[in-house]
């Protein structure tokens, strides 16, 4: 697994785009670096819509995933899931169970809640490109 390093600079211009720009960031960013990172402690950090259904939140990278470490989840530590993984077992897994994914939350806005095959095919298009 990388340990990419992200400047100070570059976190705060990323967390300063809208969620859709996060999330156009996100889908370039794992398709580079071939990994999506969540939030782990005996067991991965879930969030949830207002009417309560499970979200799972993922980031491009471990500063942004370290961040969010905080409140309900300040046990909780990044941790690395092969993109492969996420989109073969994972998603199906989340997708079966009636979990959505929260596409890079930051500490004062949630994420993009993407329709999973979507997610899955613009993760996959971004993979053609490299």
């Amino acid at each position: 697994m990388s340990d990419m390093k992200i400047s100070q600079k570059q976190i705060e211009s990323v967390l300063a785009l809208s969620a859709n720009k996060r999330y156009e960031y996100f889908v370039k960013v794992v398709a580079d670096w071939n990994e999506v990172w969540g939030l782990y402690q005996d067991g991965w950090a879930l969030a949830a819509t207002d009417d309560g259904i499970p979200i799972f939140p993922v980031w491009p990278a471990k500063e942004y995933a370290r961040l969010c470490a905080e409140k309900e989840w300040s046990e909780y530590v990044p941790e690395a899931i092969p993109l492969e993984s996420f989109i073969v077992e994972l998603l199906p897994k989340l997708k079966a169970d009636s979990v959505l994914v929260g596409v890079f939350y930051t500490p004062n806005d949630k994420g993009i809640t993407p329709l999973l095959d979507e997610f899955v095919d613009n993760i996959n298009s971004e993979l053609e490109n490299y």
